[in-house]
């Protein structure tokens, strides 16, 4: 794909999702996907660099499981710039949960794409999302069609703070493909937050027709923008700059400041 020319972005603009990786880090066995190249931090806070981008938060990939010591290593490289989201087991200590919040970890990753729903009303996961909510430590949860009407009572009901991933992974451009009403009605719960990224593994034209929604029915007050750098089973059809041009042509110049400013700045920072 050409690249289109670097959009205009406001000072102060960060970037809510990316990953680093490199070739022999040990993979979960329960892993969809196997990098076979390294996406180094250096080279993601060059694309930063060359953007105009103020900060960045890496997430954990879902192919090193709960094994965070790869990000935590990462974030210890540039602590000033850089936030981070982990992937844990719901019986993790409250030692490590206040190791990992001291590191810079401000979320935890959910990924159930291709994986069934937990049973979020267990007392592990309640527990959890307690623990998680003192340490203001939100929970990123990337699912797909139906599994929003499962997982939508309980996200309703979690103690804090909840980011819908990749805008949903929208299978239509309309609002009437399975879980879509039920992601609709989380979109507009206060404590729920949804991140404008990856639109490539949305349905043609879905994740614009989603954020669109957004924006209309909530306003864009809890909407932070990722450009899922490197794209991984993406690589070759994206740029950074690529990504980052959807955003702006989706927005006006208001709107992009919330998303990319101030909106992360409270998520991430608390301010």
């Amino acid at each position: 794909m050409t690249s289109t020319e670097p959009a205009l972005v406001p000072d102060g603009a960060v970037d809510t999702h990316a990953h680093v990786f490199t070739r022999g880090l040990r993979l979960t066995p329960t892993r969809r996907y196997s990098p076979d190249y390294d996406a180094t931090l250096d080279g993601y806070l060059e694309s930063l660099d060359a953007c105009g981008l103020a900060a960045g938060v890496l997430v954990q990939p879902s192919f090193l499981g709960t094994d965070n010591s790869y990000l935590l290593d990462a974030l210890g490289k540039a602590p000033h710039r850089l936030w981070g989201i982990a992937v844990i087991d719901p019986e993790t200590s409250q030692d490590e949960l206040d190791r990992l919040t001291q590191a810079g970890v401000r979320g935890i990753r959910l990924n159930l794409v291709g994986r069934p729903v937990p049973l979020l009303g267990e007392v592990r996961w309640q527990s959890l999302g307690r623990a998680l909510a003192a340490r203001n430590l939100h929970l990123e949860v990337q699912a797909r069609a139906e599994q929003w009407a499962e997982l939508l009572p309980w996200l309703l009901r979690w103690p804090g703070t909840v980011v819908i991933d990749h805008l949903g992974l929208a299978l239509d451009t309309g609002l009437s493909w399975p879980g879509a009403a039920a992601l609709t009605t989380l979109l507009t719960a206060d404590h729920v937050w949804v991140k404008a990224s990856a639109p490539y593994r949305s349905a043609p034209g879905a994740a614009s027709a989603m954020l669109h929604h957004v924006l209309e029915t909530v306003g864009p007050e809890r909407t932070v923008w990722g450009s899922d750098w490197p794209w991984t089973q993406h690589e070759e059809d994206q740029t950074y700059r690529d990504t980052l041009s959807w955003l702006t042509r989706q927005l006006g110049a208001s709107e992009l400041s919330e998303v990319l400013c101030a909106n992360p700045r409270r998520l991430f920072a608390g301010v």
